[in-house]
């Protein structure tokens, strides 16, 4: 699916590393909201961790347009 490093372009590049934090947030989400002794903070911790994806999706998204828009 993806090309090497040399092929890809600033934009595509753009795109993956986007999606890869969104998903490392989501990941770090549901762990700090399982992992540890389930306290109310915890949970709470994972709620806010849970709430970065939208955010770097909503970035992402920005950004690609404006990459976009220049060329």
């Amino acid at each position: 699916m993806l090309a090497r490093n040399e092929d890809m372009k600033p934009t595509q590049i753009l795109l993956v590393t986007t999606l890869l934090a969104a998903a490392g947030s989501l990941a770090m989400s549901v762990f700090l909201y399982f992992a540890n002794d389930g306290t109310v903070d915890d949970k709470l911790n994972g709620i806010y961790v849970g709430t970065w994806v939208p955010s770097i999706l909503a970035l992402g998204a920005f950004l690609v347009s404006s990459q976009r828009n220049k060329s």
